[in-house]
């Protein structure tokens, strides 16, 4: 398994670049580095990492916190955030920011690998039920198109369900198209026609 691409975002200078060196001692390959929200952003979506590691702390035209709730939005990589605060604000900006994992100050590599390892399996359940959900609407869209093409069917020309469903079904399979393409054009045609 390759080893996880890293965007590290911390307008601190000091803290930067330790923790990239502890990153890369891990296992990890740091891909970029962000001192200030616009340009994490820009690096995000360019770079497309898996794992985003956010300061919440940065002081910025954007926020840690509002980069990490973009990022998270856009599910660019695996949002990450870290930050020295107390436990009420570590989970005020869980909580709101949509971060998938958390990690305090001062950094500690036994806690780096299953924060990452967890995040990164998160948002590819995430992904994964994103798409499932995309796939089902796409189903019910079509077989609500079906069903409407069936009823104009079985209007103008006296079919039967069963009949006006074969005969979408026949010509899905002479013209090599989807059953739902099929009915958009029966429906399309239906309205031309008045």
């Amino acid at each position: 398994m390759r080893p996880a691409n890293v965007l590290v975002v911390n307008d601190d200078s000091v803290v930067r670049p330790q923790l990239k060196t502890l990153l890369t001692e891990l296992g990890y390959s740091v891909i970029g580095e962000a001192d200030n929200g616009g340009q994490a952003l820009s690096l995000a979506r360019s770079l497309k990492p898996d794992v985003v590691l956010v300061n919440l702390a940065m002081e910025s035209s954007l926020s840690g916190s509002d980069v990490a709730k973009t990022l998270s939005a856009e599910r660019v990589g695996a949002v990450i955030c870290f930050s020295t605060s107390s436990e009420t604000d570590i989970l005020g900006a869980l909580e709101t920011g949509g971060a998938m994992g958390f990690l305090s100050q001062p950094f500690r590599a036994a806690d780096i690998v299953p924060t990452v390892f967890l995040a990164m399996a998160r948002l590819t359940e995430i992904k994964t039920l994103e798409a499932e959900i995309k796939e089902l609407n796409e189903r019910m869209e079509a077989r609500k198109l079906v069903g409407r093409a069936k009823a104009i069917l079985m209007e103008k020309h006296g079919l039967s369900e069963r009949e006006a469903f074969y005969r979408i079904q026949s010509q899905s399979t002479a013209l090599n198209k989807q059953s739902h393409e099929i009915a958009r054009a029966i429906i399309t045609a239906s309205e031309l026609a008045g």
